[in-house]
């Protein structure tokens, strides 16, 4: 003959319930990140003939800590050392990583016994109607307790230990994220350090072109007065050298909104900063790319993605443990007396101990519910994860592929500066001579003008480019999670 459902049903509860008393378990699915494979090579990395960039295996130590060192500018050290103690949103990331750990050290407590200590002393009167008042009962008394209580849930299907990793987690996303907000900082900075003395080199290129200008301007009017040159010669001079000096104004007011974003990065007030100009070209540095296995590892936004799904894993072991009896093991105790006096004595001794069970047998479905929310945690947290894995491939094939062109625009940008400048000379020769108008000199020193800026923008995006780079490949850290 069958058993009954309801008593089938109560053996395997049972028979579940022991097995959980033995050894505890988890309700947490087993932790499985999706996998992310990895390109053998960069697509775009050069084979041969670059100096920009190398190649390095996995066990070749990769970008210092100090990566920006490359650009050999002592005072874009200096600056990149006033990050950490004084840019607000670091400090603001640092904060948020500091809260992370607390609420971690929170969710910890719950691994461990909870112990009150409950003293207490009033002065009571009884209702002259009170149930069950004896007769002999005094309307007024005092009571004086001393007692305490200690409780501790018994963590049978992991909720507290699922609550506990879900916080690890989350705590070590947060120390990624203040990795990657201090990255970006970093990156930003030498970013905007790069384009200042980009834009130092073209000021003095301009005030090189202004001189230039100024001086065949008084030569034509000299021309002009003797009879030589036409009034046209004397307008065409002219305007070369107002736009030389309005392109000059412009950028100007550039640089000082750049020095004034380098101000806010370091934590000072625009009016009280200043940086120095210097036309010294900065260095290309040479930013060993490593192998594409390891970029996952090392950039600290993906390993954030990561512990995050590791976290929403954790919850849905919290969610699922719902279901289960929530098993406390708990006691109190003490002295209880009409009296302080002789109050710790042992007639005056009270106490109760024993285990407690909550199991909800009804919700309308709150508990299945926040299970699939959890779930739904989990996957958005998995495809952000992969977002920002294949978002990391990109980023090195951009800046890699950036680099590789750049390179070989600067190499036919130099040459069509040298010919420019022959050319320039050629034509004021020329004109000084007799040989010709002053309008081939005008296009001569124009055309030399627009190469020589293109070649000095040239060279600050490929300094940009070699920041891109640097950050793509996450720094100079040697792994996201250390």
């Amino acid at each position: 003959m069958a058993k009954p459902v309801s008593l089938s049903i109560a053996s395997r509860w049972l028979a579940g319930t022991a097995l959980a008393l033995l050894g505890g378990c988890s309700m947490a699915p087993a932790y499985h990140p999706p996998v992310i494979p990895a390109p053998a090579a960069y697509k775009e990395m050069p084979t041969a003939g670059n100096t920009v960039w190398k190649t390095a295996d996995a066990a070749t130590t990769t970008l210092p800590a100090a990566w920006w060192t490359g650009f050999g500018d002592p005072l874009l050290d200096q600056l990149e050392a006033r990050i950490d103690s004084d840019n607000p949103t670091l400090a603001g990331a640092l904060a948020r990583y500091d809260m992370a750990r607390a609420t971690l050290a929170g969710a910890r407590s719950g691994l461990f016994p909870r112990v009150e200590l409950t003293p207490n002393l009033t002065r009571n009167r009884q209702s002259d109607e009170r149930p069950l008042r004896g007769g002999s009962q005094p309307d007024f008394y005092s009571a004086a307790t001393l007692g305490g209580d200690i409780s501790y849930e018994a963590d049978l299907w992991g909720r507290v230990r699922n609550s506990v990793a879900s916080g690890r987690a989350l705590a070590e996303a947060s120390r990624d994220d203040l990795a990657a907000v201090k990255l970006a900082l970093q990156g930003q900075l030498a970013s905007d350090f790069v384009r200042l003395r980009g834009q130092d080199q073209q000021l003095a290129l301009l005030a090189q072109t202004i001189d230039a200008f100024a001086k065949a301007d008084a030569l034509t009017r000299n021309r002009f007065r003797g009879g030589i040159a036409t009034g046209m010669d004397v307008g065409r001079a002219g305007a070369l050298l107002g736009e030389a000096r309005a392109q000059y104004a412009v950028l100007q007011a550039d640089r000082a909104v750049t020095e004034h974003a380098i101000a806010s990065l370091v934590g000072q007030p625009a009016s009280v900063f200043s940086i120095p100009r210097r036309d010294t070209p900065l260095a290309l540095p040479a930013i060993p790319v490593g192998i594409p296995s390891t970029l996952l590892a090392r950039r600290p936004d993906v390993a954030a993605a990561e512990r995050r799904m590791a976290a929403a894993n954790a919850r849905i072991g919290v969610a699922r443990a719902a279901f289960f009896p929530q098993i406390m093991l708990g006691g109190t105790g003490g002295f209880q007396s009409t009296a302080l006096a002789g109050l710790v004595a042992a007639p005056n001794i009270f106490w109760a101990i024993g285990p407690g069970a909550i199991l909800n047998l009804f919700d309308g479905g709150k508990r299945r519910a926040d299970v699939a929310a959890a779930r739904a945690d989990w996957a958005a947290a998995a495809a952000d994860y992969r977002v920002r894995a294949l978002g990391a491939f990109q980023d090195v094939e951009d800046a890699l592929a950036i680099l590789h062109h750049l390179d070989e625009a600067q190499t036919a940008q130099n040459e069509a500066v040298a010919s420019a400048a022959k050319a320039s000379q050629i034509a004021l020769d020329r004109y000084i001579k007799g040989a010709t108008t002053y309008l081939d000199v005008a296009t001569a020193q124009e055309s030399l003008l627009r190469d020589q800026q293109s070649a000095l923008s040239l060279q600050n995006q490929r300094l940009t480019a070699s920041v891109a780079l640097a950050r793509t490949l996450g720094g100079g850290s040697p792994t996201a999670s250390e």
